[in-house]
């Protein structure tokens, strides 16, 4: 493999050529956040000399094992670095695409094979993927620190592209920020942000999650992790526990959402993390902003999944076996109005009924709500639906990540596809659509309005057509997706 160079404002960096690609890999965007930083907003890196080595990943952020899967360890500080695909690496004015990885605001970390860029730039782009904090580090609530610093690293993450990405052959001024899941609502969150404007030109929200937090609730959530972890919820005590206590603290916290009822319908998800409307950092959730014009300007694509909960059903063991109580317990906590549930859907059956409005009330309806905001304001907004059941799981949460990447096997894809000729075809269709949104704004089917409402089918063969999921969207037409609020006073709170 041949080594290829590029400058950035802080020094060169070496990488190498692999399978026509120029990849450059752990690249500083930013400090550790770590010592006198820890907790703190991120700060431009310190410079260095001559060549410096980006052939191999930075290290995750901390990592939470609540989700039951295996999480890579933390070995050392620098857990704010990025990584470069670029088919030109002396070229310029290439589109530029970014990811934000997703992981229940939990977990994630860029190195994850899913998230290898090679096959995504052979369609023309530069990729870039980076590290943000997750988990207490990047979105608890913590006095004396900002609030939302995992969104703060990504803030970090675009103004380091800004700076840099002309040297490798990228154009600054076109540039496509894509996530899925909770780095679908990072980028929700970055579009009602003020100051991230020029960070980016356009937008691809993948499964966009409707949870985002109140104050007072980040505030209860934050301080009985601290508590579990033996200290005030303040940034000089927490400051005192090492990454990895703070981390099983957290964890043992998200096995017991059951047991913290003042956190409503938090305590009944898998994760105590969210964006956090603080007011300053967040002023309003994304769909006011949206709803007001934040994003008018920004052309998006915005889309979910057909089956979205059926991964946690099946991660929860329930596959087959949800009862009617469960059901009836789901809808109390989440429907709109139970009882217009059950009667829209008269022939569901227990698990259909709990999934159903799991779904929608975690990322379909979100994300629905999302595309009508924007439109509502004059904004461009493409609306799709993924479809296609190439899977034991159908359409479900997290099926579109490696179809937009065209990473087909290991990892995430393997329990998620079956049919990899079919995958192969289908993936290759959504890596067009999403390369030729990022190269000309346009993904290849027409823009989303709240008449019409065209949504573009992906199966085995697109289509567009109206909005499939009719039902759920009147059962939902006139909820709000609101900060969600602390219940009751819990035993943290004052």
């Amino acid at each position: 493999m041949d080594e290829v160079e590029a400058g950035t404002v802080s020094g060169a960096v070496r990488g190498v050529r692999k399978d026509g690609t120029a990849v450059f890999l752990g690249i500083p965007f930013a400090r550790p956040p770590v010592g006198a930083l820890r907790f703190a907003a991120p700060r431009p890196p310190e410079p260095w000399d001559g060549a410096r080595p980006a052939t191999a990943f930075g290290p995750p952020p901390p990592q939470s094992s609540a989700l039951g899967q295996d999480v890579p360890e933390t070995t050392g500080d620098d857990w704010l670095t990025c990584n470069v695909w670029t088919p030109d690496p002396g070229g310029a004015g290439l589109p530029v695409m970014v990811w934000i990885y997703g992981g229940a605001y939990l977990i994630g970390h860029s190195s994850d094979p899913a998230y290898d860029g090679t096959v995504l730039s052979h369609g023309g782009v530069v990729v870039v993927t980076f590290n943000y904090r997750v988990a207490m580090e990047g979105f608890g609530q913590i006095e004396g620190a900002p609030a939302n610093r995992g969104l703060l690293d990504q803030v970090a993450a675009l103004a380091w592209v800004q700076e840099n990405i002309a040297a490798f052959g990228g154009d600054p001024d076109n540039v496509t920020v894509f996530g899925e899941s909770a780095g679908a609502g990072s980028i929700a969150a970055l579009l009602a942000m003020p100051g991230t404007g020029g960070l980016f030109h356009r937008a691809i929200v993948q499964s966009v999650p409707g949870t985002f937090f109140s104050r007072p609730l980040a505030d209860d959530i934050g301080a009985t992790i601290a508590a579990e972890a033996g200290v005030r919820p303040v940034r000089e005590d927490l400051a005192t526990v090492t990454p990895a206590q703070l981390t099983r603290a957290v964890d043992a916290v998200t096995a017991t959402m059951r047991n913290h009822p003042q956190w409503g319908q938090v305590s009944r998800t898998p994760t105590p993390f969210s964006p956090v409307v603080d007011g300053e950092v967040l002023p309003q959730t994304p769909w006011a902003a949206l709803k007001g014009g934040a994003a008018r300007d920004i052309p998006l694509v915005v889309g979910h999944n057909r089956d979205e909960y059926r991964l946690f059903v099946a991660l929860e063991g329930l596959l087959g076996r949800v009862t009617d109580e469960q059901a009836s317990s789901a809808l109390q906590a989440f429907a709109p109005d139970p009882a217009s549930y059950r009667a829209a859907f008269p022939d569901a059956s227990p698990e259909t009924l709990y999934e159903l409005v799991h779904s929608d009330w975690l990322f379909r309806m979100p994300t629905l709500h999302l595309a009508e905001a924007q439109a509502a304001a004059g904004g461009r907004v493409h609306l799709y639906e993924l479809a296609w059941r190439g899977g034991p799981l159908g359409a479900c949460h997290a099926l579109d990540v490696p179809l937009v990447w065209g990473n087909l096997t290991g990892g995430m894809a393997d329990p998620l596809i079956s049919d990899q000729r079919q995958a192969a075809a289908l993936s290759a269709k959504i890596r067009t659509a999403w390369t030729a949104f990022a190269e000309t704004g346009t993904p290849g089917w027409p823009a989303f309005n709240t008449h019409q409402r065209l949504t573009h089918v992906l199966d085995t063969t697109p289509s567009t057509t109206q909005y499939q999921n009719e039902t759920s969207r009147t059962l939902w037409s006139t909820h709000t997706f609101a900060p969600l609020p602390l219940v009751a006073p819990g035993p943290h709170h004052p």
